[in-house]
């Protein structure tokens, strides 16, 4: 029987639990402040702002430990793509999820201590935590402190543009989360990478 695979750190584990958990301050209080009622509100506007600026910064400043944790440990090397493999790899894989794991195949890119992600994985969390969160992050803080946003871009807005953006990328990310959990439950119990999260070992499949 295949053994378990301590994959996740206790340093990574904080870091997620905070995000996850300031994430969906952000999206509660973003929904919230975007389309509700003023007259019936889902949070009352003055505090999905404060809340919603709050956990903006803590995720901001939670992304600078994920950053340092990922260049001053060995984490980081999960998030390297391989470019001149990356699309036969990506195809493998996305013809796994659509009929293989539905025949109970085995999976191409088993989880191994140099593989913690397969490669759509790989190519997504990069996508999402090198290009995406630095972007909601910055049109935040502009946000937070408008006086540094230019005034006008192209004959629009800077204001406007900023918001557009933050909202686009904000609704990108949510979507993220909603198949980020869905793809959770395809360990080897529906449950297992969530406990993953709280002890730090990747179970077998």
């Amino acid at each position: 029987m295949a053994e378990r695979i301590y994959l996740y750190p206790i340093w990574l584990r904080l870091w997620h639990a905070i995000n996850a958990l300031m994430f969906l301050v952000l999206l509660a209080t973003g929904l919230s402040m975007q389309y509700s009622s003023p007259d019936l509100p889902l949070i009352r506007f003055d505090l999905a702002v404060q809340f919603h600026n709050i956990s903006g910064l803590i995720v901001s400043f939670n992304y600078l430990i994920f950053l340092a944790g990922n260049i001053a440990t060995k984490n980081g090397r999960y998030y390297r793509l391989q470019l001149a493999t990356l699309y036969k790899e990506l195809t493998i894989q996305l013809e796994y999820y659509l009929i293989g794991v539905f025949k109970k195949r085995p999976a191409p890119y088993p989880v191994s201590k140099d593989r913690k992600f397969n490669p759509l994985q790989k190519f997504t969390y990069v996508a999402t935590m090198y290009g995406m969160m630095p972007v909601i992050i910055v049109t935040g803080l502009a946000l937070l402190f408008p006086e540094f946003i230019i005034e006008k871009v192209f004959q629009s807005s800077g204001i406007f543009l900023t918001a557009f953006l933050h909202t686009i990328v904000g609704f990108m990310l949510s979507m993220f989360l909603v198949i980020h959990i869905y793809f959770s439950t395809m360990g080897s119990s529906p449950t297992s990478n969530f406990k993953s999260m709280v002890n730090g070992y990747q179970e077998p499949h």
